[in-house]
């Protein structure tokens, strides 16, 4: 291989790594930007392993770490750290695909748990005094505004006690007894299926540039091996 190949390979190499390296961190931006401005974290509480937000954080600061040894090795044709790369990557991309599987296989026992989460988090709610569980209730409040919803499955789930949030006017005139009839689980399982739909399409995208460094990775490797550079 001769000299203007072996350097395009390798700012092809680095290129494409710090490209997916700049995903990692947007990701993981991303995924800081929702933690801090999600209402419905308190609530869900066996669920949070799963949540958009601590995915997105999760892999991004993996992808981040990974792909900077990536850099590394392809500026200083560093052997030992694209063996590490490549092997490293190439687990992450197997544990990406087994979370995809993992998430279309269990889907509803992943429903379950979210159902259950919100009917704990509404029972607390409803058994706690006007000054306890302060955040859950004002998340739960949060949701059932916003999303225009009143308990998990239908505004029975309060039975005697239900909050102004469910009231479907502003001002609230509670004599009515006019309320959002629509339970907020349909609302909030359809919130998180829109929030998958974009996190897979990133996790898609960032999926297709790994795969392609991993693929130009070899050669500069097999190359640097053969000019005896090893573990410079």
């Amino acid at each position: 291989m001769n000299r203007s190949c072996v350097s395009c390979l390798k700012s092809m190499v680095t290129a494409l790594i710090f490209l997916c390296w700049l995903c990692g961190a947007f990701v993981i931006a991303l995924g800081e930007f929702q933690m801090i401005h999600s209402r419905f974290a308190s609530l869900i509480i066996s669920f949070w392993p799963i949540y958009p937000a601590n995915t997105l954080v999760v892999t991004g600061t993996i992808v981040t770490c990974v792909c900077f040894l990536g850099v590394l090795g392809g500026m200083k044709e560093n052997r030992c750290m694209l063996i590490t790369f490549f092997i490293l990557l190439f687990i992450l991309m197997l544990v990406e695909l087994a979370m995809a599987c993992v998430f279309l296989v269990y889907s509803r026992e992943i429903d379950t748990y979210f159902e259950g989460d919100l009917m704990r988090s509404l029972e607390t709610y409803r058994q706690s005094s006007e000054e306890e569980n302060r955040t859950l209730k004002d998340d739960f409040d949060a949701v059932q505004h916003l999303f225009r919803c009143c308990g998990v499955h239908g505004m029975e789930d309060w039975k005697d006690t239900i909050p102004i949030s469910c009231c479907s006017e502003d001002p609230c005139d509670i004599s009515t007894h006019d309320h959002w009839q629509e339970g907020c689980a349909v609302k909030l399982r359809n919130w998180f299926a829109r929030n998958y739909v974009s996190t897979g399409a990133g996790v898609v995208t960032m999926f297709i540039i790994q795969f392609i460094c991993l693929c130009i990775t070899i050669p500069l490797t097999c190359h640097i091996h053969r000019r005896g550079l090893g573990y410079q």
